[in-house]
């Protein structure tokens, strides 16, 4: 990938994302502290992201994030595959959320992204 996306996507429960609305923000799912930072995906990442992680789990919502906004916060590092994944040291914050809505399948099987109103 020569040119990193500007958008990335974050895969929440609805009790995350009820925290994320409530507090305006997010320090992570038990498996994000336990790494140290916010797992999120490209759209390419994406449905492999939830199939391998999410199997099984009701209710699942996603945040698409402007990355723009991180800064230093934000590193690009390698993990599933030998890609390289968008991680977040830090909290994620609603104002940085630009969309986010019910994770939904098409009849292909691909992810509908949430698109900001």
């Amino acid at each position: 990938m020569s040119e990193r996306p500007q958008i990335a996507y974050k895969v929440l429960t609805a009790d995350e994302l009820a925290t994320l609305e409530r507090d305006g923000r997010f320090e992570g799912s038990a498996d994000d502290r336990r790494d140290g930072f916010i797992h999120l995906s490209t759209e390419d990442q994406l449905a492999g992201t939830v199939d391998k992680h999410f199997a099984g789990v009701d209710d699942l919502q996603i945040a698409a994030i402007d990355l723009g906004s991180f800064g230093g916060s934000l590193k690009w590092e390698e993990s599933r595959g030998g890609a390289l994944f968008p991680h977040l040291y830090g909290p994620l914050l609603l104002e940085e959320v630009i969309a986010y809505g019910p994770l939904v399948r098409g009849t292909d099987g691909a992810i509908k992204l949430p698109i900001a109103g």
